[in-house]
């Protein structure tokens, strides 16, 4: 897992990284890793593991933390997001003690330069490359857990197959509200036989996992569970034969679509800004892509 290094890419310091390189010891390491290989060969089905206790809260990135530590070599080059944003206090946290705990990681904000990125609810806009690895932080790693609250029932409905309740949730909204309402989280087949949970990306994110030539590793610490899609693996949005999928369409009035007040790119996901004059405007939520595209526009 390496990557090539450009003029954003920073080594890392090792401020106390102990007797384990990456915290864990090396039986953890062993038992994800084995975990991870067991959902790579088994697309979208959820791998149990004995998640371990990390020095950050469960549900603050546990699960993304443990696969990240247990995956990455001194040869490695790191990028942690938090919604698109590598100085969130999230994404600036995590890397800070990813970097203390394992020498010789480099970090950095480009997607180009990584070779595994840690996200928490986006994937990048920079189409992944062969060789990267995505680690996602995952809250609820189960989409039927919204119809059904038993998860003894919920594995027996994955096992037969049976998503036809989930299938009705989506039915009910188009009834109610003539469209799917689910924002992020939106159910998705796997290599035409698991249903995932692709964590709470939005739906123009979705798209992004089809035949995808990076892996995908989810990672739910509190609820213990991993799940991958593999490279080039076909990943389809549940959706019906009369009403198909859509993304966010980030439309004006007009009809016309907003663009980026910052680098003018019409091509990606946008983040809403009130200004204090009560005005608004849009911006890239990926901040990599903002700050390339407005790079090759000042060229």
């Amino acid at each position: 897992m390496t990557a090539a290094s450009t003029s954003s890419t920073v080594s890392a310091a090792n401020t106390g990284a102990g007797d384990h390189f990456g915290f864990l010891d090396a039986f953890a390491k062993r038992e994800l890793r084995r975990a991870s290989f067991k959902a790579l060969c088994i697309p979208g089905y959820q791998v149990p593991y004995a998640s371990r206790e990390m020095p950050i809260a469960r549900g603050f990135g546990t699960g993304g933390l443990q696969l990240s530590l247990s995956l990455l070599t001194p040869e490695d080059t790191l990028k942690v997001i938090d919604q698109g944003a590598d100085d969130s206090v999230n994404a600036v946290n995590l890397r800070r003690f990813i970097l203390a705990t394992c020498p010789g990681v480099a970090a950095t904000t480009r997607t180009t330069a990584a070779s595994v990125i840690q996200t928490r609810h986006r994937i990048p806009e920079t189409p992944l490359h062969a060789g990267q690895i995505m680690v996602y932080q995952v809250p609820f790693p189960d989409p039927l857990q919204i119809i059904e609250p038993s998860e003894a029932k919920r594995r027996r409905m994955h096992a037969e197959v049976d998503y036809a309740r989930l299938l009705v949730r989506l039915y009910e909204d188009l009834v109610r509200f003539r469209e799917v309402a689910i924002t992020n989280r939106y159910p998705a087949r796997v290599a035409g036989r698991y249903v995932i949970d692709p964590s709470p990306i939005p739906r123009w994110d979705l798209p992004k996992l089809n035949r995808s030539h990076a892996i995908h590793l989810f990672g739910a610490g509190r609820e213990k569970k991993i799940y991958a899609v593999p490279p080039m693996t076909t990943v389809e949005p549940l959706a019906f034969s009369d009403v198909p999928f859509q993304v966010e369409a980030f439309t004006d009035d007009e009809g016309g679509r907003h663009r980026c007040a910052r680098c003018g790119a019409g091509d990606s996901y946008l983040d809403e800004i009130v200004l204090p004059d009560g005005g608004r405007r849009w911006q890239c939520n990926d901040q990599d892509h903002c700050d390339s595209h407005r790079e090759e526009s000042l060229r």
